[in-house]
């Protein structure tokens, strides 16, 4: 072959249905998909590494993603809600605030007005320079420390610009005097596979791809002469040309000879690992929501998702799935329990939430992704490009969210993967 890409997640597989060359995808699971795999069981389906709804910005994309489902293609309108001091409140929470109390409506629409933060380049002074004393300690602070499982005031503030909307003053005005609004609109309807989960996206590209070897783990890849050299410690292949979608920890550690400056600036980049604890549950009322955020420190979820509600065939009739996300790092108290105490844990507490019935429960699995969320510390740029830097001049070219520990939806990803693809074919 004469490209080979190391990881066959959804970067990978979009860049091998696209090159124009022979290329061969090595991916360590069993099946491809990396982040956007799903478990079909009991009825139920789950996309294991978190819902992976489908929406964009960008509509090209967006179309391109749907179009590659054909007919296997559900849309639905979201309906999320926080849950804050025990009130359901519409998503996000700037656009609920008739939901709350009369005191915590004031506080949230007269700091927003007479906002007295003027910012600082922590998340911390983002937030509350954006949102106000009331918006930020109420819902924003409190659910962002939980997803990042981190003090806000040691994140960097540099990648939530464009990313997080700013709220018009109108709709927080409307919001707060009880007038419906809608935020985050381009996530209003959203699309879904009708079957198989997010997984059904992965598996069409993979249909595309001319070569894929699974069960293939990268362990090293060196170089002699024009030959890049890639072994899983068993059996080694050859290419002229590499492509990487894989974390960019896994390649520097599978690399000889890699200077000390750049092995340790990549070893500093941060990340959190991500459980989701996934339920089927008989119920004659499954709830109504696409999902529920919980600011709740006392909730070790930070989300809440009921695929039920992306499509129709999610569940069998009469139940309804329940999928937990935790943010956890080891030592943090939940990162290390094993899967029966952690599912009595998410039970224990979506019960005292009065979320679902313990007795009814059908079904019960956990995964966990070590590479879920890159964390934006303030020396993330200069310890991303060491890396980066240093990849580019062995003429490695790296591309995903995990290859280039870039915090990018399933969209963005895409978009990148056909940008590697239409440059490699000199497009």
């Amino acid at each position: 072959m004469t490209v080979g890409i190391l990881g066959g997640g959804l970067v990978g597989l979009v860049i091998g249905a696209h090159l124009d060359e022979p290329c061969e995808i090595l991916e360590a699971d069993e099946v491809t998909g990396g982040h956007c795999r799903s478990l079909v069981a009991g009825g139920y389906t789950f996309d294991i590494g978190g819902p992976h709804i489908m929406f964009s910005q960008n509509k090209d994309v967006l179309n391109y993603m749907i179009s590659m489902l054909g007919d296997n293609v559900a849309t639905s309108r979201r309906n999320n809600q926080i849950l804050y001091d025990g009130r359901y409140v519409k998503y996000p929470f700037e656009n609920g605030l008739g939901s709350l109390s009369a005191e915590d409506r004031y506080d949230c629409l007269y700091h927003f007005l007479f906002n007295e933060y003027k910012g600082g380049n922590t998340l911390k002074d983002w937030i509350y320079a954006t949102f106000g004393k009331g918006i930020a300690e109420k819902y924003m602070l409190p659910y962002n420390e939980k997803i990042w499982n981190l003090p806000s005031d040691q994140m960097s503030s540099d990648w939530v610009e464009g990313r997080v909307p700013r709220p018009p003053a109108e709709d927080i005005i409307k919001s707060a005097v009880g007038i419906e609004t809608e935020g985050y609109t381009h996530q209003l309807y959203f699309q879904y596979p009708r079957a198989g989960g997010i997984e059904a996206l992965a598996q069409a590209f993979a249909e595309k791809c001319r070569a894929v070897s699974t069960g293939f783990r990268v362990r090293y890849v060196w170089r002699e002469g024009a030959q890049w050299h890639v072994s899983d410690g068993n059996e080694t292949r050859h290419y002229e040309r590499l492509i990487s979608t894989i974390p960019i920890q896994d390649l520097i550690r599978a690399l000889p000879d890699v200077p000390e400056n750049v092995t340790e600036r990549v070893a500093a980049l941060r990340f959190n690992s991500l459980s989701v604890v996934m339920l089927g549950v008989e119920t004659t009322s499954p709830l109504p929501y696409t999902a529920l955020y919980i600011p709740d420190p006392s909730v070790p979820f930070h989300r809440v998702s009921f695929p039920h509600n992306f499509s129709p065939g999610a569940a069998p009739a009469g139940h309804m799935g329940v999928m937990a996300e935790i943010t956890t790092n080891p030592g943090d108290g939940i990162h290390d329990l094993t899967d029966d105490d952690l599912i009595a844990r998410v039970v224990g507490d979506l019960a005292r939430l009065s979320l679902i019935d313990p007795k009814n429960l059908r079904f019960q699995a956990v995964h966990r992704t070590k590479y879920a969320y890159v964390i934006r510390t303030f020396d993330y740029a200069e310890n991303l490009a060491a890396g980066l830097n240093y990849l580019n001049e062995l003429g490695i070219v790296s591309s995903g969210r995990n290859a280039e520990f870039s915090y990018i939806n399933m969209d963005e990803a895409i978009r990148r993967g056909l940008a590697v693809a239409a440059r490699l074919n000199g497009k």
